[in-house]
């Protein structure tokens, strides 16, 4: 190969490396970390679900906390607050392949729906990139909801409008 052509393939080659660096940069994903993101709402109907009358919770605390299999030892806990969607995000530096990681309610901004149940309060999130998740770097929790210590009147109204009645059962 000449000295032009050589010194072409090099020069190309090392844009491309910076391309790719500044995209990761961009990103905002860290080499081994995470950034972990989910929802809060208001579940009014205690459905387990959201349902057209289930509002976003802004200002709501929400933990990120892992633990090794088979112990309660926490060994790792981050915080984050909901913005004004309900929607929380927080960055995880560290890869937690041998750890079972939640996010897990922690406190409400609105004392009208504040209830948590027990297992219904948390949601569980990979962080390790060791998992099949062609995805690198952001984590999507499934949304997590407090209850309404009182559903709304009218909420056997809503909650048949989703049919949720089973093939067997007659209404």
């Amino acid at each position: 190969m000449s000295q032009p052509k050589m010194a072409t393939t090099t020069a190309v080659a090392v844009a491309m490396l910076a391309v790719a660096t500044l995209a990761g940069v961009a990103s905002g994903e860290k080499a081994g970390g995470f950034v972990v993101t989910g929802r809060v709402y208001c579940d009014p109907c205690r459905a387990g679900f959201e349902t057209n009358v289930s509002k976003s919770v802004p200002g709501a605390t929400v933990e990120v906390v892992c633990r090794r299999f088979g112990s309660s030892k926490e060994t790792l806990k981050a915080e984050a607050t909901t913005d004004e969607y309900g929607w929380y995000k927080l960055e995880i530096d560290q890869d937690h392949q041998e750890e079972i990681c939640e996010a897990v309610l922690a406190k409400s901004s609105d004392p009208a729906c504040a209830e948590v149940e027990e297992f219904r309060d948390r949601a569980r999130v990979p962080l390790t990139s060791n998992n099949g998740i062609k995805q690198q770097g952001v984590r999507y929790a499934n949304p997590i909801a407090f209850f309404r210590k009182d559903p709304l009147a009218d909420c056997g109204t809503i909650l048949n409008k989703y049919d949720l009645n089973d093939a067997t059962e007659t209404p």
